[in-house]
């Protein structure tokens, strides 16, 4: 198989976006991780330092995977600090730059709630939050998870070592 971004069977769009980004070959971790998800509904866990494309790694494929018709939340990314959601949140927003019907909400402790409420009120299929802010728009019945098929826990341990487990298992 050849490991480029093409063979993975990656969306046009999703192509033309990381050639603008300016990726030109994918990583190891892109290698071992697109291909996969974009095939299976199973589980995966990637382990990979900093810097190696893992938000791309689990980003493209679960971007690829929303289906358009459905303007609910269908992807669930959680990550440990308010810094960390924004930059996923950010390079989302750069992959599906050319996917106008996919549309993300960041949710994160320090920001105004009502601006984030109001961001998810007009229909979203990609969220990206901290577990704590999350929990609190779940348990506030502003987040509907009930079209969730993809949950990235990004950094899951420093989540865990940071003291998020029940927030993540009330979560999921």
């Amino acid at each position: 198989m050849s490991n480029t971004f093409e063979s993975f069977g990656l969306d046009s769009d999703f192509l033309k976006a990381i050639t603008d980004i300016g990726f030109e070959t994918p990583t190891e971790v892109q290698v071992q991780a697109i291909p996969r998800i974009l095939a299976s509904d199973r589980d995966l866990i990637g382990l990979a330092q900093t810097g190696t494309g893992k938000t791309g790694a689990f980003a493209l494929p679960c971007l690829q995977k929303v289906d358009a018709e459905i303007n609910e939340p269908q992807v669930l990314i959680l990550s440990p600090t308010r810094e960390l959601a924004l930059q996923t949140a950010k390079e989302v927003k750069k992959f599906s730059k050319y996917k106008k019907y996919i549309k993300s909400v960041a949710l994160y402790g320090g920001a105004d709630l009502r601006a984030q409420s109001r961001s998810l009120s007009k229909g979203c299929q990609v969220v990206v939050g901290t577990p704590g802010r999350t929990l609190d728009f779940i348990r506030q019945r502003r987040l509907d998870l009930s079209q969730i098929s993809m949950v990235v826990l990004d950094e899951a341990d420093e989540m865990l070592k940071m003291g998020f487990q029940e927030d993540l298992e009330s979560i999921l």
